[in-house]
């Protein structure tokens, strides 16, 4: 009988490739689960100001109308409030939205890196003089399908060749604050 004394060049060959792909679809795996935690963190940080600014406008019910962003402005990314926020009521509570937006709580090497990326934040009002829909929007990572909510649309595009355009890539989440008139009986 002959005896098997090692595995053969193919045998090796084999093995090597059956590893090399296995490797290869764990590296692209772990590339996904990097933009998910991005997107995720994007999300979450979106919400906080949703409800930041809900609750600024909520506080300052008096003067809530104050607080409507212009047709097709917005605040935060591009807007022109200074960085660092003085008086008080409205024109302090949107200049510190807008400096949230912008990520001023977090630097890194004086660049704000603190919220998402090109974040923007708009106020409307739904046409009852109470009840007020706040959106805050961003720049995603890769394309999904563009958001119903007007803030932000057309700014988000990418160059063209890539696969955001069309505001596949704005992210966008809103929240209908109804504020209270406390006098009426």
């Amino acid at each position: 009988m002959f005896a098997v004394r090692g595995v053969s060049l193919v045998e090796a060959l084999v093995t090597m490739v059956v590893l090399a792909v296995g490797l290869l679809g764990l590296a692209g795996l772990q590339m996904r689960l990097q933009v998910s935690e991005l997107e995720s963190y994007q999300r979450t940080q979106a919400l906080i100001l949703l409800e930041d600014m809900s609750n600024r406008l909520s506080a300052n019910r008096e003067n809530a109308i104050a607080y409507i962003t212009t047709t097709g402005g917005s605040l935060g990314t591009g807007d022109d409030q200074p960085s660092n926020c003085v008086g008080a009521g409205q024109s302090y509570d949107v200049c510190q939205w807008s400096n949230a937006l912008k990520g001023a709580s977090e630097q890194s090497a004086s660049d704000n890196v603190g919220a998402m990326i090109g974040a923007r934040g708009c106020i409307e009002d739904l046409g009852t003089g109470d009840q007020f829909m706040i959106t805050v929007v961003w720049q995603g990572l890769t394309p999904v399908s563009a958001p119903a909510a007007e803030c932000g649309a057309g700014l988000y595009d990418g160059s063209a060749g890539t696969k955001c355009v069309d505001d596949l890539c704005r992210r966008a989440v809103s929240t209908m604050v109804r504020v209270a008139d406390l006098a009426s009986p």
